[in-house]
C-alpha cells in the first residue's frame, strides 16, 4: 500500500520518515516532491569498468543553469536528505519532467528501509536542455512493508551509500567484485 499525505504526516511526526528540508507546499496527495541539488557529476572516463572505480569530475550548476545533452550521462542529487525506518522509498521522475524528456534514473527507482542520505539521481536527457538547482525533479512514494526487517540498510556490512552526501555518489559495483560478491560463471 501507498501512504498517502496524512499517513506520510504522521510518518514523519513519529520518526519513521525523515524528510529535510521538509516543505509542506511540496506535499502531494500521496508522494513528497523533490528538487535537484546544486551538483551534478560526470564520469572522467568515456568507458566506464564494473571491476573497477569510476571517478567523477563533480561540479556546481551556476544560477543561470546548466545545458544536459544527450551525449553525456549525468549524476545529480536531490536537495532533500531522507530517512526511511518503516516503509520502502520509491523514487520517481514527476511526469512534468518526463515530457521534457529528462529521465531521473535508469533503474534504482526503489530504496531500502533504513537508506539515510540523499538521493543521487542517474540523468540522461532526449535533446539538450537547461537544468537549475532547486527545481522539482521527482516524486518520492514511500510503501508500507509486511513484516519486520532482520537488517535495515544503514547497519548492513555490504551497505555501499550510507556515506552522508549532499553531492552525487558514483557507482560502487566495484567492491562487489572485492567484496567477492560477483558470482563464478563457468562454461558448460
Amino acid at each position: 500500500m501507498i501512504l498517502t499525505d496524512k499517513e506520510i504526516l504522521g510518518a514523519i511526526e513519529n520518526g519513521e520518515i525523515v524528510i529535510e528540508p521538509f516543505r509542506r507546499i511540496s506535499l502531494g496527495t500521496n508522494s513528497y516532491d523533490v528538487h535537484l541539488g546544486r551538483w551534478l557529476a560526470t564520469y572522467n572516463d568515456d568507458v566506464l569498468d564494473t571491476r573497477k572505480h569510476n571517478t567523477v569530475k563533480t561540479f556546481e550548476i551556476p544560477p543561470e543553469g546548466f545545458v544536459l545533452t544527450p551525449e553525456r550521462f549525468y549524476l545529480g542529487v536531490t536537495v532533500e536528505y531522507t530517512e526511511s525506518h518503516k516503509h520502502v522509498p520509491f523514487l520517481e521522475g514527476k511526469s512534468s519532467i518526463g515530457r521534457l524528456g529528462i529521465d531521473i534514473h535508469a533503474t534504482a527507482g526503489k530504496g531500502d528501509v533504513g537508506f539515510c542520505n540523499h538521493w543521487t539521481l542517474e540523468i540522461s536527457v532526449k535533446q539538450p536542455i537547461r537544468v537549475y538547482a532547486g527545481m522539482p525533479i521527482g516524486q518520492l512514494i514511500y510503501f508500507t512493508i509486511n513484516g519486520d526487517v532482520e537488517v535495515p540498510y544503514n547497519q548492513k556490512k555490504s551497505a555501499k551509500y550510507t556515506e552522508k552526501s549532499d553531492k552525487p555518489k558514483e557507482s560502487m559495483m566495484w567492491k562487489n567484485f572485492e567484496e567477492k560478491l560477483f558470482v563464478e560463471v563457468g562454461s558448460e
